[in-house]
């Protein structure tokens, strides 16, 4: 999958997400409690804390089952489950969060469950009994959880956007390619194919989120998905790396995270993307840039990647790389006869396919 930073709330909210998912037995027992159309109060997690602001109701520590909390349910009084959720501690519980700790909730379940989340850390689910829903608190943050048919015909909607994306970006990184090799590549060439790669992992980053909700249900979406977004993360790597000014001090990992800063708005104009890789200071994008040849060494069959930085580093670009002949390979540290060829044919092969997608 396209790897992306996210905060620890954020991870600590897939997390919860993953464990309710649809296959999952505590999202089982939510589906019994909606459907017997009573609510709950369920804290995903138990320490001296909750203990503390725990009053009454029963110790029970017994395995968790998806039955035995439809049954528990129907008594008033909160539900406290291990934070695996693999056995009950406390069931019948009143819960007396700090009432300090502001809340915008109004419903008194729903302000308790966001007062406990809050002030122990855990995550807390409310079920509502008029409403119908499934809410879920984590930190600061409230998520209330849908049907999986209309989280699916989102998903597959943002999978036909990723599929037109993808072919797009199909087409950007071939021109590319072979300007590369004609050395004829600017900087709007470079910002194009960065701003596309960008775009295809937004949307894959949604689809994930659909998937991680979905679970047992987004088990072909996320086939699909993978399909995909297969090379992505490699290709933004190889991308900037390529084109990394000489003498900054950023490296291809803060580049790439000052992309993902960049709003929607700034993503679709190619100058914001040129600066945010630094490949230029202002609106001229059609200066020239060389590339360094990782993205066309990378597409070379069996060549490690120590083997490809010393053939950059000893070379200094791709032209010099395209004129330089088998002996002159063989002087790179680890590159043999068998290697030096398979470079040079390799790098040939690519050159007149690159070339001959974009003039026939």
């Amino acid at each position: 999958m396209v790897g992306i930073e996210r905060s620890d709330e954020s991870l600590r909210l897939r997390a919860t997400l993953a464990s309710i998912a649809p296959g999952t037995h505590l999202r089982d027992g939510l589906e019994r409690i909606l459907r017997g159309r009573t609510g709950a109060l369920i804290v995903l997690g138990h320490d001296k804390l909750v203990d503390s602001i725990s009053t009454g109701g029963f110790t029970l520590d017994v395995p968790f089952t998806a039955t035995g909390l439809r049954e528990l349910a129907k008594m008033d009084g909160g539900i406290i489950v291990d934070k695996d959720v693999t056995r009950i501690h406390r069931a019948a519980v009143h819960l007396m969060p700090d009432h300090t700790i502001y809340s915008e909730e109004t419903g008194t379940r729903h302000r308790t469950a966001d007062r406990v989340a809050r002030q122990t850390g855990f995550p807390v689910i409310s079920v509502s009994q008029s409403m119908q829903i499934i809410a879920v608190y984590v930190g600061e943050t409230r998520y209330v959880l849908e049907d999986s048919g209309q989280i699916l015909s989102r998903a597959n909607q943002a999978l036909a956007t990723l599929e037109r994306y993808k072919l797009r970006l199909d087409e950007v990184s071939s021109t590319l390619s072979a300007l590369e090799i004609e050395d004829l590549v600017t900087v709007r060439d470079v910002a194009v194919v960065a701003q596309r790669l960008e775009m295809v992992t937004r949307i894959a980053r949604e689809i994930e989120d659909y998937v991680l909700e979905l679970g047992t249900d987004g088990r072909l979406l996320s086939l699909q998905l993978e399909e995909l977004v297969t090379g992505v993360d490699a290709d933004r790597q190889l991308v900037i790396r390529d084109y990394l000014p000489s003498g900054k001090t950023k490296s291809p990992e803060a580049l790439l995270d000052d992309l993902g800063l960049l709003s929607p708005t700034e993503l679709v104009d190619p100058a914001a993307v040129a600066k945010a890789l630094n490949l230029t200071t202002g609106d001229h994008l059609d200066g020239a840039v060389a590339p360094r040849g990782y993205r066309l060494l990378a597409k070379v069959p069996r060549l490690p990647a120590p083997v490809v930085d010393r053939l950059v580093e000893h070379f200094g670009g791709l032209q010099q790389l395209l004129s330089a002949g088998i002996d002159d390979l063989q002087v790179v540290d680890g590159v043999g006869e068998l290697r030096a060829r398979s470079v040079r044919e390799g790098l040939s092969r690519l050159a007149e396919s690159s070339i001959l997608e974009r003039y026939v």
